[in-house]
């Protein structure tokens, strides 16, 4: 598989990356493939497509393998690249998993099924069943604000029996839970941007971001600082970005909202069309944004 020149696996720095759409709604794979290069000439050593950022409950089977298939040919042997297989429903993910493995992605990232609450049983016969589908290795996502559930450590320690189950994207927050599953020999990466630096001191390997798609270089040089032993460099970066972590992660519909609005201040796409149930930024949320990556420092 394709893999950073040092370090984890997967690398450090990887964003959870938007998907373009044109005006009909029709997945843009131009804009995509433009977003996956931008983010990869940016600091970054993956990314991951298909996940909630990528508005993946609203896209088909057919338009995921499409989306890998451009993001695949536009990074080429650069970067990882990961891809979203998780729904709530099994035999879904696994169609998914199996055509991520076919068009070559390095991993798959498999969210906690949603909406259906299942149990810890459940939860282990969905992730068994999609992990034992394909050879590829496997982040599992626990992310329960948007799921419903938390993956518990006896099924963090059950998965870790599998060979391909390497590493967690932790939404949870928690950091000596972390520290738990960091020791059953999962590779960690914070969730959340704003826990980034927290989950570093911590021991994680990195992040999965959303503010990536604007500040790429900046998080991978945080990053960077903090394990070469600079911590007041790494400090002082995250202080800076503040100011845009709040304004992608602080509006009630982030994500692929602002991810597509601050893609369209930077030049890298022409529009920030979403699917719904999600709608575009208006004006005003637009130009609160843009202040935040004015005074992150990020655009003039």
């Amino acid at each position: 598989m394709t893999s950073p020149a040092s370090g984890p696996r997967l690398g450090r720095m990887l964003t959870a990356m938007a998907t373009a759409f044109h005006d009909d709604g029709s997945v843009d794979l131009d804009g995509t493939a433009r977003i996956a290069a931008h983010l990869v000439d940016h600091g970054h050593d993956g990314v991951v497509v298909s996940g909630t950022t990528g508005e993946s409950p609203t896209t088909t089977v057919a338009e995921d393998g499409d989306i890998l298939r451009a993001v695949k040919d536009a990074v080429g042997d650069r970067a990882v690249v990961v891809a979203g297989v998780g729904t709530n429903a099994t035999a879904h993910s696994v169609e998914l998993a199996r055509q991520a493995e076919k068009l070559g992605a390095d991993a798959l990232l498999l969210v906690t099924p949603y909406y259906n609450k299942p149990g810890q049983a459940g939860v282990l016969h969905h992730f068994r069943t999609v992990v034992e589908s394909t050879g590829v290795p496997v982040m599992l996502y626990d992310v329960p604000g948007r799921t419903g559930t938390q993956i518990a450590l006896e099924t963090y320690a059950a998965a870790k029996e599998w060979d391909t189950v390497v590493a967690v994207k932790d939404a949870v927050g928690d950091y000596a839970r972390g520290v738990k599953i960091m020791q059953m020999g999962y590779d960690l990466y914070s969730g959340d941007d704003v826990s980034t630096l927290g989950w570093l001191a911590h021991g994680a390997q990195g992040v999965v971001s959303v503010v990536g798609h604007a500040a790429g270089d900046q998080i991978a040089g945080m990053i960077r600082d903090f394990l070469a032993g600079d911590h007041h460099a790494a400090l002082a970066t995250y202080t800076t970005l503040l100011p845009a972590t709040d304004a992608v992660m602080g509006v009630p519909n982030y994500g692929a909202t602002t991810a597509k609005a601050a893609l369209q201040l930077l030049g890298v796409l022409d529009n920030r069309n979403v699917r719904g149930p999600l709608v575009p930024l208006t004006d005003e949320e637009v130009a609160a944004l843009r202040e935040g990556l004015v005074a992150s420092g990020l655009i003039t």
